[in-house]
């Protein structure tokens, strides 16, 4: 007895069901129109079951195509990703690797890693460019973006992985201090001198993390604004006002007494590092390679 269900049909269904047409679907996998419908009418007179209610304006999927689909789809895309798998292992890596890293700290937290997957894998054409537009760069035909960002990350039709988390602590000057007192609650920063971002992060207001584990958002006073941590940092020191600053970065001034860390019962929402990428099927090789070699660079 042969299998009703096999891999070339489940793909015309899937294909009928996402393009919403037999038209499209035979577009997408480059065969005729007929052959599509016809896969379609012996798949449902196999089953004996109606998978999809047509119409001369639209179609619809039957409560029986519904759960074909919900099952077949995963299914389909993990044989799929097997093949590719399989097959990419036995590619070299070459050709153009196209990356955007954040201008500010991406020099200093990626630049080596970059340079020595580019020894590593010397066949790779890697162009790398800085800035600070984030999920914008992706628009820009790069195969990769390395974003920064605090608190929610924004839906979106990208997939971000994860690669590192940068805390974070808010800082004032002895002169600020003096002038204005320790606060004891995050929202007197909405009257506080804050130094805050012009775009970077998407001027996005100040985020903190209650002990719930649930962001909480400040609009602080930000009467300085700067798309620069050194230059957050150098007015935090010469009492420009408070400061949402990366822990690592402003040690050295806390430890020396130029800034004061200023701790409250909410933490300060710390900085994640992301590698983005466009929502493909299958993410080719070279781009996993260099995502899997950031990300363990990162996290030794």
């Amino acid at each position: 007895m042969h299998p009703v269900l096999d891999f070339k049909t489940l793909k015309v269904f899937i294909a009928v069901v996402e393009k919403e047409s037999f038209v499209g679907a035979s577009k997408l996998l480059e065969m005729p129109t007929s052959n599509v419908s016809r896969c379609i009418a012996q798949l449902e007179e196999k089953l004996s079951l109606q998978l999809i209610e047509r119409s001369t304006r639209h179609m619809k999927l039957t409560q029986a195509g519904h759960l074909l689909y919900s099952r077949a789809k995963p299914l389909l895309e993990a044989l799929e990703q097997t093949e590719t798998e399989l097959t990419l292992r036995q590619m070299q890596l070459r050709g153009p690797l196209r990356i955007c890293i954040p201008s500010e700290s991406g020099p200093a937290l990626l630049g080596s890693a970059i340079a020595d997957f580019a020894c590593q894998y010397p066949e790779l054409e890697i162009s790398c460019v800085t800035n600070l537009s984030g999920f914008e760069s992706l628009r820009d035909d790069l195969d990769v973006a390395i974003i920064i960002t605090r608190g929610q990350m924004d839906d979106s039709d990208y997939i971000a992985r994860h690669l590192m988390t940068i805390p974070c602590t808010i800082v004032a000057a002895p002169s600020v201090i003096q002038r204005y007192g320790t606060p004891s609650h995050i929202r007197q920063f909405e009257e506080l001198p804050c130094i805050t971002t012009v775009s970077a992060l998407k001027g996005a207001p100040w985020q903190f993390v209650n002990t719930k584990g649930d962001f909480e958002t400040i609009k602080v006073k930000g009467h300085y604004r700067v798309n620069s941590g050194e230059m957050a940092g150098r007015a935090a020191v010469a009492g420009v006002g408070f400061a949402i600053l990366a822990k690592q970065a402003c040690q050295p001034y806390i430890n020396d007494g130029r800034l004061i860390e200023v701790q409250f019962e909410q933490a300060a929402a710390p900085l994640q590092l992301f590698a983005v990428y466009s929502n493909r099927r299958f993410l080719p090789a070279k781009t996993r390679a260099f995502i899997d070699f950031v990300h363990q660079r990162l996290n030794p």
